[in-house]
């Protein structure tokens, strides 16, 4: 484990994306959406996956340089074209729609066709905050999930993040697969040789397995809930939900079409639709009741739940957001902790680029 400052990874990530192509404001924003996900402690999607987007790039699945445009809309609505661009670009772009939407007629609802993986879905929902709006993001993603009783891998982990501002307090951001787990968490276990805890995976039979390689080996991922009796159909319908939003409501492909995230897998023939979809929500507060008035019930709120008593062992109740929150105070300050197989990666990486790490 090494430790770097934002400042370093930013320098490289930035330098990276312009060697492949993107325009220096794509690959600032670019850079500031990957860099979130390993200040929020989202270790799996920040600059571990710069690599992947690269192979993404040198295989022709990736546009460096997009036309990224609104192909319909309404007053409160749009679908936007990604042009085959980073989603880490594409996704800002869709949200700004949704937010001056929202600033024109109180809501504003965008989805989102041929583009590719977003990073984490919570950086596109607090976009919205600094406007007193409520946020929404969603996506779909590469099918490594089996629905309930399934075999087969139909859905992504697709993700949602709500952010939702406050007054004194800091905003309530929730975050999360519709999984179990993430796939990103498989991948950290997998770099660290440990096993995954039970509920995370299933095996190419169908049957339960701890094996972080579980999903390489044929298996899939679990919905939210791990099994029925847990409650896995509930996961399984919250990632259809996000599915049909992202990409039957855009055109992008949905289900096991949805084109894979590593370079060695090809998309599939016959897609449905154009590259990977997501969904975005902006909601102006005071279409509702006055800004003011509303944060200060949200701190009011946040405030009664914290203070909650918490169970045996446990120090405190806490709020969606409240992790991300605190650790991205002390890695700003502390710096940012990469595994040893992702400094390897990146070292590799910007020696293929001219590009010091």
């Amino acid at each position: 484990m090494q430790t770097f400052s934002y400042d370093q990874l930013y320098q490289f990530t930035f330098e990276m994306l312009t060697k492949i192509g993107c325009p220096e404001a794509d690959a600032k924003i670019g850079t500031e959406v990957l860099l979130s996900a390993d200040l929020r402690g989202v270790d799996s999607h920040g600059v571990a996956r710069l690599s992947g987007y690269v192979r993404l790039w040198e295989k022709g699945r990736i546009n460096a340089k997009p036309n990224i445009h609104v192909s319909y809309e309404t007053p409160s609505t749009a679908v936007v074209d990604g042009d085959g661009g980073l989603g880490l670009v594409v996704a800002p772009f869709a949200m700004k729609v949704a937010i001056e939407k929202a600033k024109n007629v109180g809501t504003g609802w965008v989805s989102v066709k041929n583009s590719n993986h977003y990073g984490i879905a919570g950086y596109h929902a607090m976009m919205a905050l600094e406007h007193d709006m409520i946020g929404i993001s969603l996506t779909n993603a590469s099918p490594l999930v089996a629905p309930t009783f399934s075999r087969e891998r139909l859905l992504g982990t697709n993700p949602i993040s709500v952010a939702i501002p406050a007054k004194n307090q800091p905003p309530f951001v929730a975050d999360m697969a519709t999984t179990t787990a993430a796939n990103g968490k498989l991948e950290i276990l997998q770099r660290k040789g440990l096993d995954t805890p039970t509920g995370w995976v299933q095996d190419k039979d169908g049957s339960p397995t701890t094996s972080a390689n579980g999903v390489k080996d044929g298996g899939a991922l679990l919905p939210l809930g791990g099994d029925r009796e847990h409650g896995s159909h509930k996961g399984y319908a919250l990632g259809a939900i996000v599915d049909i939003f992202s990409a039957v409501l855009s055109g992008a492909n949905y289900g096991p079409w949805v084109p894979p995230f590593v370079a060695f897998l090809d998309p599939l023939p016959n897609l449905v639709g154009e590259g990977i979809g997501h969904f975005f929500g902006a909601m102006r507060v005071d279409a509702f009741r006055p800004a003011d008035e509303f944060k200060s019930h949200m701190d009011n709120w946040i405030t009664r739940f914290r203070s909650a008593t918490p169970t045996r062992g446990n120090e405190k109740v806490l709020i969606p957001g409240d992790p991300e929150r605190e650790l991205e105070a002390i890695r700003k300050s502390d710096g940012i902790p990469l595994l040893d197989p992702v400094v390897k990666d990146l070292t590799e990486l910007g020696e293929r680029f001219g590009v010091k790490f």
